[in-house]
């Protein structure tokens, strides 16, 4: 019998919410990004052009184009019934409120789209962006996706995300007075971090009304400024055993409701350049659940509060 994960997942949260199997399926709206200049160049160091996206608008694949093949190769491969939209590539709040409900009006012919998931950057909403994304929750679960990253500002200027942290905490809080679900991003690994960093990000996230959390390696990207100061040998990424130990410490330390969304990245080979391991999701997800079995270690333990 398959031991369940120590913390909260969330296949586990959507079968309890809905019943059945509920599979995400990600779309590119191609809104561009309010930190890159209008060539594409600025941005965080660690992304590339096409905005952790696939490019798939720009390549001139629409937005119900994207939805109904995804929704059938969904269905093919996992034999889901459900699905939640994802606007993932960019920064989804990126333009004014009538062009952003028609990006996200796209989603309403599909009665099996039960959810709507925004990404985005905490200094790119406002009061009416997120009140038009809580409208979908009248028959939806609807939740804004975070980039924060980390909770430490000097990291921050570091990786050249353009805000700080002060602008995370103003933007979940203002997210918290409407009906969505919070989710925060952030990243193990990177430059200049440690333990006492992850902690401090995980103690950050709980003791906000932040909902969700997911968990990224900082993994080396072609073309971007990351692999560049890689190539120079001012940045080595983490190896596998440290991410795992960070994880399982960063999930103790995290508030036990929180649902942990992910546990580590998902590049694309071949934009991958380094580290390699990268790759191997199955073997991460089980070493980390091995690391914290063998360190007695759950979602929560380390919590402050207990």
């Amino acid at each position: 019998m398959t031991k369940s994960p120590p913390y909260r997942t969330l296949s586990s949260f959507l079968r309890e919410r809905f019943g059945e199997r509920v599979q995400k399926i990600t779309l590119d709206a191609s809104l561009g990004c309010p930190h890159r200049g209008p060539d594409g160049s600025g941005g965080c160091i660690y992304c590339n052009a096409k905005g952790s996206g696939t490019g798939s608008l720009a390549k001139g694949i629409s937005l119900s184009e994207q939805i109904k093949s995804q929704i059938a190769a969904m269905a093919r491969h996992y034999k889901a019934r459900s699905f939640i939209a994802y606007f993932q590539s960019y920064s989804n709040t990126y333009a004014d409120v009538s062009t952003l409900k028609a990006v996200y009006d796209s989603i309403l012919p599909y009665p099996e789209i039960v959810g709507l998931a925004v990404g985005t950057r905490p200094d790119c909403v406002d009061i009416d962006k997120l009140s038009l994304i809580s409208t979908y929750a009248d028959d939806r679960l609807v939740w804004i996706e975070y980039g924060l990253q980390s909770a430490n500002d000097a990291t921050l200027k570091r990786i050249n995300r353009g805000h700080d942290v002060k602008s995370f905490i103003d933007a979940v809080e203002l997210a918290s007075s409407f009906d969505m679900r919070i989710c925060a991003h952030v990243i193990i690994g990177l430059p200049g971090e440690g333990t006492d960093d992850y902690v401090a990000t995980a103690n950050l996230l709980s003791a906000l009304p932040v909902t969700d959390v997911k968990i990224h390696l900082l993994y080396v990207i072609k073309g971007t400024v990351l692999e560049s100061l890689h190539e120079r040998g001012g940045y080595t990424p983490l190896g596998m055993d440290t991410y795992v130990k960070a994880v399982a410490l960063f999930i103790a330390h995290l508030r036990d409701d929180i649902v942990v969304q992910r546990i580590t990245g998902d590049p694309h080979a071949s934009e991958l350049a380094a580290p390699s391991w990268a790759l191997d999701k199955s073997r991460i997800r089980n070493a980390i659940h091995e690391e914290m079995a063998r360190a007695g270690l759950y979602q929560g333990s380390l919590h402050s509060s207990r």
